[in-house]
């Protein structure tokens, strides 16, 4: 269950971050880490609420591609508004494999986990409200470039059996969404048993497990701090 020696890697490219070019050759390492990013819908009742959308009784699934992937290192890049309308942030506790999973049980999947660490599944609200009122898919609202953004791998073991993970998006030194693993519906190892019996997940796949309450529009300039545990990242908007 240690980090990789590829993520580790990763992050070792990322603190050295100083220029637009090694930002691109960061993001460029993240991707080539990651084979799909898995994302999970209202895997929080509060969430499911504030939106007026039902409490699922199953876990809700969809997928951003990899060319969706961008540091938190990087700045945070919003679609124009006047075109796409706002972006909301949407701050998860995310998970990396290690191993591959299909048909797994609850041991199989904790034992997949290879790293952790929060990300930001940014989202076109506006866009998204239309495509879900016609009953269309929401691709265009969650998969445009920059939209996943992912801080720094993280060794799992720092976390225990996953069932108290707490973590925070602070924007503009304002703490905005405030999140706990106990809360979630589906909890993180039965939540990758379960998707493993929907298709099969592979080594580097990485599992957005689902946002707090909280979620709001990014406006430019703000800044962004995101904590888990002793770790915290920051990003500016723009």
């Amino acid at each position: 269950m240690s980090q990789s020696p590829h993520m580790s890697l990763i992050n070792a490219i990322a603190a050295s971050v100083n220029d637009d070019a090694s930002i691109a050759t960061v993001n460029d390492s993240v991707r080539a880490s990651i084979g799909k990013v898995v994302c999970v819908g209202r895997n929080y009742a509060e969430h499911a609420r504030e939106l007026g959308n039902e409490i699922p009784k199953s876990p809700i699934l969809f997928m951003k591609p990899t060319s969706s992937v961008v540091s938190v290192r990087h700045d945070i890049v919003r679609p124009n508004p006047e075109i796409y309308g706002d972006t909301h942030y949407e701050a998860e506790l995310c998970i990396q494999l290690s191993a591959d999973l299909s048909d797994a049980n609850i041991e199989q999947a904790r034992q997949a986990i290879g790293g952790v660490t929060l990300g930001l599944d940014l989202t076109l609200r506006d866009l998204q409200s239309k495509l879900k009122e016609k009953g269309h898919p929401w691709e265009r609202a969650k998969c445009f470039d920059g939209a996943c953004v992912l801080a720094d791998w993280v060794d799992p073991q720092a976390f225990g059996d996953f069932s108290h993970v707490e973590y925070q998006l602070y924007i503009n030194d304002e703490l905005k969404q405030d999140g706990d693993s106990a809360l979630m519906l589906f909890p993180v190892y039965e939540l990758l048993a379960e998707i493993s019996h929907a298709f099969s997940l592979q080594a580097g796949d990485v599992i957005m497990t689902g946002t707090p309450s909280g979620v709001g529009i990014l406006q430019a300039g703000d800044a962004l701090k995101l904590k888990l545990g002793a770790h915290e990242w920051q990003a500016q908007v723009r």
